[in-house]
């Protein structure tokens, strides 16, 4: 790299030297690759709404209630008891996004992450339509104050809060569920004001947000832009401009032959600047402002393609790639980021597939001891918490695997609802003779409608002979 272009490591692109707010005017980008990340968008954006509203057995597709403690993936409720399996999960999303990065560099930003999304694929098109192309908006921003002006940015901002205030309905519906939100929508305000101050901090977070920090996020915010620096290497696939074929860059000249001239395929025309969403230069290499969009590319290929030159001068490849003019390498790094993702997510399969659909706690009840009748009979009482995950309703009672002792409950009809829990006291009792020494391990069985759901070890006590 040149002297001059080295100076781009001193700052970010949107801050420049007396450290204010360099604001971005990215031109419309347009493409192959770009129709792809619209199509890919969009349907993420249909998932995204639609979400909150689907069902399985009753149940969100997705919902993490961390007031209630309630968590839901695809329909499946998790409960605090199994914070062991959503530990699981954790780890591995986080794996997942280490071996992701290290093979594909930050391509998630650019093509999956939702801050992206909406900013590229609704608030930065909606502005488009409002205000026109980077140069009109340029001079729209610099225009005195006039009626067209207020007209358009009244419009794009009315229109900005809106959006904000949809995906903030959609973002709290994930969180307490469809059916509470509906509520908190359509009874008084003063059933649900606590809902309704959660809808108007997420309305104005997610509109600063996207009508005021942008590209922020992305470059200052982001903890994941931050590690890329530390999980990227050689190997790793990143948009990447290719140094080799395209330096010296030059102005082009008609008919003229620039292999001859020792001049590069880069026509220094700069629309891969122009088209960048964060403002950086990608012939600099690989920088953390780089969320991988690919949207350089699309602009490059065009450009390639109008001089007559081969397309791909910018492409997706690793800087060992560029080097060496070769593909792709499984190194052993990679490899073992893989079978470190396999072997969690086949735990996860086994953790998800062994879980159970009743969480039972049995306990001797706090502060008490064996009682010893007359007749010989030791007695203990104990607590049980039965924890129902599934949504069907059980009539519960209780019996011992052996025939040797007596189970009662305080109440004489217990019923477990759907997704509840259920405390009661056990009172057990057996025959001194059968207990012997101090204490002996018995089973209590668990039926539900009549069919055994479960069975639970515990310790029952006598006196020490």
């Amino acid at each position: 790299m040149s002297e001059y272009n080295e100076a781009f490591r001193d700052r970010i692109a949107t801050v420049n030297e007396k450290g204010k707010r360099v604001w971005i005017f990215p031109k419309k980008p347009a493409g192959s690759l770009y129709n792809k990340r619209k199509l890919v968008s969009y349907l993420m954006l249909g998932f995204l709404f639609a979400g909150p509203h689907l069902r399985i057995k009753g149940e969100p597709l997705l919902m993490l209630n961390l007031i209630e403690r309630k968590f839901v993936i695809f329909g499946q409720v998790f409960w605090p008891q199994d914070m062991y399996i959503l530990a699981v999960l954790l780890i591995l999303a986080v794996v997942f996004v280490i071996l992701f990065t290290i093979i594909y560099g930050r391509i998630f930003c650019g093509w999956v992450c939702p801050q992206t999304i909406f900013m590229e694929m609704l608030f930065r098109r909606i502005e488009y339509f409002i205000e026109g192309d980077a140069p009109a908006q340029r001079l729209l921003d610099k225009a005195p104050w006039s009626a067209e002006k207020i007209f358009k940015k009244t419009s794009k901002h009315v229109i900005f809060w809106f959006l904000s205030f949809l995906i903030a309905n959609t973002f709290l519906a994930y969180i307490i569920g469809s059916d509470e939100l509906w509520h908190i929508q359509t009874d008084p305000l003063g059933k649900h004001l606590g809902g309704f101050v959660a809808i108007v901090i997420f309305t104005y977070a997610f509109y600063g947000v996207f009508a005021f920090l942008r590209e922020q996020v992305c470059t200052t915010i982001c903890p994941y832009g931050r590690l890329q620096g530390v999980l990227l290497d050689q190997n790793s696939m990143v948009v990447a401009y290719d140094h080799v074929r395209g330096e010296n860059r030059a102005k082009i000249k008609k008919g003229e032959d620039r292999a001859l001239a020792q001049k590069g395929d880069c026509i220094d025309c700069l629309h891969c600047v122009q088209v960048c969403p964060t403002g950086i230069d990608i012939r600099n290499g690989t920088q953390l402002e780089c969320t991988n969009c690919t949207a350089c590319i699309d602009a490059c290929d065009h450009m390639m393609d109008a001089v007559g030159q081969d397309k791909g001068l910018v492409r997706f490849v690793s800087e060992e790639g560029i080097k060496t003019r070769k593909s792709f390498q499984w190194t052993r790094r990679v490899k073992a980021y893989s079978i470190l993702l396999l072997a969690l997510f086949v735990t996860l399969i086994v953790l998800i597939a062994t879980r159970k659909d009743f969480q039972t706690t049995l306990i001797r009840q706090r502060g008490s001891t064996y009682q010893m009748d007359e007749l010989g009979h030791i007695t203990n009482i104990y607590e049980v918490n039965l924890l129902n995950k599934t949504h069907r309703s059980f009539r519960i009672h209780f019996g011992l695997e052996n025939h040797h002792g007596e189970i009662k409950t305080v109440k004489a009809h217990l019923v477990l609802r759907p997704e509840t829990e259920l405390k009661e006291r056990l009172i057990i009792r057996y025959p001194r003779s059968y207990i012997g020494n101090g204490s002996k391990k018995i089973k209590v069985v668990i039926y539900g409608n009549g069919k055994k759901i479960q069975t639970v070890k515990t310790k029952f006590f006598g006196p020490i002979l």
